[in-house]
């Protein structure tokens, strides 16, 4: 089981599933030949050409279901940027280097490498288990998991919680050993702007530019500091940590909480707020000619419970010269972290880890637990890793030289083993 983790999830990152690129396709078959080699029976379907997911539900002893969920798509990589080439899969200093290593090929080897072991030990699992290999997460997740729900809603039927990314990894403090597991993410409004004026000669007087009006709107937008919102998961996190550093956090002053408390801080820092950042612009086609359009995307997150007031926001310092639509708009999910499910789920850890801390967290981004939400599926995001000092995970995401340890797929095999085996306490 542990060789077979490290060569799995080599071999799915080799597969280059640059999103966007050609699709998941290769990947998703080779998903379901492993699947169908342990005798579990996958369905493979696709939302477009190349744009391919696969889903299989393996019989427990109890019909309610658990839904293991992640994605085959990866976000793209620049060789030349790269130690060892993002798409080799190479293992070198004891890591598996590569684009998906951790997000999220690696957690997609470990289920593998699991549901594999089972058929060879006749190990079934405590409940219904369904596996989502999903494409497009790194997108807007409409080719994956959001078509899942909609077009083949009866594959997940009976599911009451799922785990996905991202969460359950390691994180060093003080000599002490934090395993944050999500109970919810950010909210994602994806944003088009456009700002239409007078076109005209580019060495006349302005009547109506709109290349300027929309710089006006975007740095009142960048320049807008959001207030701090104390959300239950956020403040679940914070009791936990006040415990486990043996010292209180001032909840009125977060910010500079966060930045004191360094790595700790950063489970917090990006999740007691809104945001929203400009990151494209297009306007125009030639110096001496003012265009009569120009738009910008806009990167918007809300926390949960907070939708309306981030789009109340963004509409007043956008103002009413500025025409605003959604690329994407999905809600914050949030699960209890007071569930017994919960309560399973840092058990879990801390039976492979007696060091371990599991602390509830929340997720400044977005993953494709928002469109399972949509079914009554609790999302929490546990892809456990027990990860070396030395490694940055959050730095990892997206990242140059993107890397996971083979020990820690190791370790995350474990985990998830006594999570989906192991009877009720």
């Amino acid at each position: 089981m542990g060789n077979e983790v490290s060569s799995i999830c080599s071999d799915l990152i080799r597969f280059d599933t640059t999103n966007p690129g050609s699709g998941e396709r290769p990947a998703a078959e080779y998903v379901a030949g492993l699947l169908a080699e342990a005798g579990v029976e996958p369905v493979v379907f696709e939302s477009a050409r190349g744009r391919t997911s696969v889903v299989a539900r393996i019989p427990g002893d109890s019909s309610d279901a658990l839904l293991v969920q992640g994605h085959l798509d990866v976000v793209p990589a620049e060789p030349a940027d790269w130690r060892i080439h993002p798409f080799s899969g190479e293992i070198d200093g004891g890591c598996v280097w590569g684009r998906g290593a951790v997000d999220m090929k690696g957690t997609l080897s470990m289920t593998l490498a699991l549901v594999r072991d089972w058929a060879r030990r006749g190990v079934r699992p405590r409940r219904d288990v369904v596996l989502a290999f999903l494409a497009d997460e790194e997108a807007s997740g409409e080719y994956g998991a959001h078509y899942a729900v909609r077009r083949h809603r009866e594959l997940f039927d009976g599911c009451t919680e799922a785990i996905g990314e991202s969460g359950g990894y390691s994180v060093e403090v003080r000599g002490r050993r934090i395993y944050p597991v999500a109970v919810g993410e950010r909210g994602t409004a994806w944003m088009r702007l456009t700002a239409r004026g007078v076109a005209g000669h580019g060495s006349r007087p302005p009547v109506d530019n709109a290349v300027a009006e929309l710089c006006h709107a975007l740095s009142r937008l960048a320049a807008h500091r959001w207030p701090v919102r104390l959300t239950p998961g956020v403040a679940a996190l914070i009791t936990a940590l006040e415990d486990i550093l043996g010292e209180s956090i001032d909840r009125d002053r977060l910010e500079q909480e966060a930045e004191r408390l360094g790595r700790a801080g950063t489970l917090f820092a990006a999740q007691i707020r809104n945001s929203a950042n400009p990151t494209m612009l297009e306007a125009g086609y030639k110096v001496n000619v003012v265009p009569g359009t120009a738009t910008a995307h806009v990167d918007g997150r809300f926390l949960p419970g907070h939708r309306e007031e981030f789009l109340e926001t963004v509409d007043r310092l956008l103002g009413p010269k500025i025409t605003r639509e959604f690329v994407s708009l999905q809600e914050a999910p949030s699960a209890p972290p007071d569930s017994p499910f919960f309560a399973r789920l840092c058990t879990a850890i801390v039976a492979e880890d007696p060091a371990a801390r599991p602390v509830p967290y929340v997720m400044s981004g977005g993953t494709d637990a928002k469109a399972f939400a949509g079914l009554g599926i609790r999302g929490y995001g546990f892809a456990p890793l027990m990860l070396t000092p030395d490694l940055d995970y959050f730095g990892m995401f997206h990242g140059v030289d993107e890397r996971v340890p083979v020990a820690g797929l190791e370790f995350g095999v474990r985990v998830l083993d006594r999570l989906l085996t192991a009877p009720e306490a």
